[in-house]
């Protein structure tokens, strides 16, 4: 190919920054207020774990010359129901959940302008963005976003780091008593969302095709996660550096802008814009992600359900994609207005819970198939026993995940 290492990095890091939101922030600030350096084990392992999932949804489009629905589909008709139920509930909520959380961090820099607004102006940039199905523009600003993203939170991080002097006894890998849940939950945060199954179709849009890339897709998975261990692990820092062996609890999203403050007041001023920009850049960047990624998969899986003749190269130009991104969008702005049905949250978080052990899973099975995979493309005796690894983490969350949402 005659390509140098860096002009092979590729998707991956989109969709990485697709699977870091602002749920996940939290998770890693919350992990070093209340624990120092001890989880900075869980959030490398769980960079490791998704990148064998990305790794293995990238080598299944490589090989097998078909799409991951395709490979679902072949599975049975119980992965195309549950893909397709989940696709229309779970978009419904996030598109939301989303543009809420850009929202907040945007509201928290420009307050003269009301929450809602700015969660529909958002809804409204990521449909602009992602209607025309022009991969190029969405490559381009999700590339901006995640250097800004990964500027102002490492940058943030290098400012505290000379507070860390008695810290660094606490990195010492550990699982406190109590903190077994909290630790696994952190793992799983780490860069994974439903946007992990669209890698396939941003390698296919990169034009990369063939046995031929196999290597350079594994790169570009494994800088990709690098990148996202960095960034999570700088949260962890934050949260270490300035709040640990304090009475200061983080929560919710909210947390997140309270957490700005303290950064204004005990480094600087501009520290405060700095940790809100990179806050903002995160959420939107798994927005405008989910609305071009996902859409992807519903195109694909609108083609394999009505058995259209469109091909997997002009999914991004099809009906079915722009039916989705503007479902993405507008139908979710009534829940700025009338809040969150009960019921609805509920079948959002159970469908959400699930669908990344429906995703390890599915890979196992595709990843061992004779009749899709060359001999040298299918899984060794390593992956599959990471790829289970994957699913009983993912299967202890979901069960309890599961058991929160109905108790």
């Amino acid at each position: 190919m005659g390509k140098s290492k860096w002009t092979m990095i590729g998707p991956g890091l989109i969709v990485a920054a697709t699977g870091v939101g602002a749920g996940d922030l939290v998770a890693a600030l919350v992990a070093g207020t209340n624990y120092g350096l001890v989880f900075m084990w869980a959030i490398i392992v769980g960079a490791l774990f998704k990148f064998v999932l990305n790794e293995g949804v990238g080598r299944w489009h490589l090989l097998s010359g078909k799409t991951i629905f395709e490979g679902w589909q072949s599975m049975g008709k119980w992965a195309s129901i549950y893909f397709g139920v989940y696709a229309i509930i779970w978009g419904f909520v996030y598109g939301a959940a989303g543009t809420s959380s850009c929202a907040l961090a945007m509201s928290a820099m420009i307050p003269s302008i009301p929450l809602w607004a700015w969660a529909v102006i958002h809804g409204v940039a990521g449909f602009a963005i992602t209607w025309s199905g022009r991969f190029q523009l969405f490559e381009r600003v999700m590339n901006v976003l995640v250097g800004l993203m990964f500027i102002t939170v490492v940058g943030s991080a290098l400012l505290v780091l000379p507070q860390l002097d008695d810290l660094w006894k606490t990195a010492v890998p550990d699982l406190p008593k109590g903190s077994l849940l909290y630790a696994l939950g952190l793992i799983g945060g780490v860069g994974g969302s439903i946007t992990m199954a669209s890698y396939g179709y941003w390698l296919q849009e990169n034009g990369w095709k063939g046995r031929a890339y196999v290597s350079p897709m594994r790169y570009d998975s494994a800088v990709a996660y690098i990148v996202t261990a960095i960034f999570t692990l700088s949260l962890l820092v934050l949260g270490a550096a300035l709040l640990y062996g304090t009475d200061t609890t983080i929560s919710g999203e909210q947390g997140l802008v309270s957490f700005a403050s303290i950064m204004g007041n005990e480094l600087h001023p501009a520290a405060r814009w700095l940790f809100l920009l990179g806050f903002w850049s995160a959420s939107f960047t798994s927005v405008i992600g989910v609305w071009n990624g996902v859409s992807y998969l519903f195109a694909d899986f609108v083609r394999n359900m009505r058995k259209t003749r469109v091909e997997a190269e002009s999914l991004n130009q099809s009906k079915a994609f722009r039916f989705y991104v503007f479902w993405l969008t507008f139908p979710p702005m009534l829940l700025h207005f009338i809040g969150k049905p009960v019921g609805l949250i509920i079948a959002y978080g159970a469908l959400g819970a699930l669908f990344m052990p429906f995703l390890a899973v599915t890979l196992l099975y595709l990843l061992n198939s004779k009749k899709a995979l060359p001999d040298e493309g299918r899984n060794h005796w390593l992956s599959n026993a990471l790829l289970v690894l994957c699913l009983a983490l993912f299967a202890v969350l979901s069960i309890n995940e599961l058991i929160r949402l109905f108790a």
